[in-house]
């Protein structure tokens, strides 16, 4: 069945891989231009863990223990359900993504000026300034780095926590999807192109991050990573807010 499948590991990482191969190789090019040096903060956080302890050696290990996990995840999957891939379950995905990449700015525009009780007023991109290139790396590494750092670790590893303190998995989720939308909509006022603090972008960060939270959650990592890639990508497209 679609929904269930769409979920599973050998989908889910099978779908966000390209993402992850186009922002590396787009970073890889971009890296020599003039704007060097530039990519997604969730992809630096991630990496300088690694680098710190280990130097360049320590960025080959980042990359063989994501693959590793990715590998195995699919491996397990595999095995449990055997049987090749499916086309028509990766159509399904690509299209559901963008149906809610579509609709996800409308959407969080409208619960944060109910919230506000006032019209909409979100301060302009950060990375605005930037190349129209540089924009659509960052903007595909969002997708990528940002849902594996903010939802596949912290979400998971909080109801993980929550779970391992007695709390139900429903109250667990809760709480993570809530917990992580707070530290997803702080994380863009941090660093170089981090935005101004104010309390209308703040907001809207928050039910974005609780969006796509909610996103990981019901329909796994591959469909969130492309939502947010997708989305993302429009903003820069449209010169978006």
């Amino acid at each position: 069945m679609y929904w269930r499948a769409a979920r599973e590991p050998r989908y889910s990482i099978t779908f966000a891989f390209p993402l992850l191969l186009l922002y590396e190789v787009l970073s890889a090019l971009l890296s020599r231009t003039a704007v060097s040096g530039v990519r997604n903060g969730a992809d630096v956080i991630l990496k300088t863990v690694f680098i710190t302890f280990g130097g360049r050696e320590g960025l080959i290990g980042f990359g063989v223990i994501l693959c590793s996990a990715a590998a195995w995840l699919i491996w397990r999957d595999i095995k449990r359900h055997p049987g090749p891939l499916k086309t028509g379950v990766l159509g399904g995905m690509l299209l559901e993504s963008l149906a809610y990449a579509a609709l996800f700015g409308s959407v969080v525009s409208a619960l944060t000026a109910i919230l506000l009780r006032t019209p909409l007023a979100i301060g302009p991109n950060p990375l605005g300034a930037l190349p129209l290139g540089t924009q659509l790396v960052v903007s595909l590494g969002a997708g990528i780095y940002e849902e594996l750092l903010f939802r596949v670790l912290l979400v998971s590893g909080l109801v993980a926590l929550g779970t391992a303190i007695g709390w139900s998995r429903p109250l667990a989720v809760g709480a993570a999807v809530v917990a992580s939308a707070v530290v997803f909509s702080a994380f863009h006022y941090v660093g170089p192109y981090g935005d101004t603090l104010a309390l209308p972008s703040f907001t809207f960060r928050f039910i974005a991050g609780i969006m796509l939270s909610g996103l990981y959650v019901a329909r796994g990592f591959g469909i969130t990573a492309w939502t947010h890639a997708l989305y993302d990508v429009a903003l820069a497209l449209l010169g978006g807010q």
